[in-house]
């Protein structure tokens, strides 16, 4: 699993070693919201920084079509064949 703070620089080697057409997917990169909020632990702080600098390069670089889409883990619970409630 790639720690979030290396980000920026696995970018820039996917970039290197792909070719045109190639897909590029980073998962976790909102790391649970802390990326969108303004306060952030200590201990977060680092990886914060580099997940944004990141998504920057990321949306800024032309040779890129970049999208971020949020997806949720979702676990649905069923008993008697009516759901009981979704987990997020």
């Amino acid at each position: 699993m790639l720690q979030n703070g290396k980000y920026p620089f696995f970018l820039s080697e996917a970039l290197r070693m792909s070719k045109q057409g190639s897909i590029i997917i980073a998962d976790n990169i909102l790391y649970k919201g802390y990326v969108m909020s303004d306060y952030n632990k200590h201990k977060q702080r680092t990886a914060v920084r580099n997940l944004r600098e990141y998504i920057k390069l990321a949306l800024e670089n032309e040779s890129l079509d970049s999208e971020i889409l949020e997806v949720r883990r979702w676990t649905l619970h069923k008993q008697s064949n009516k759901i009981i409630s979704f987990d997020n």
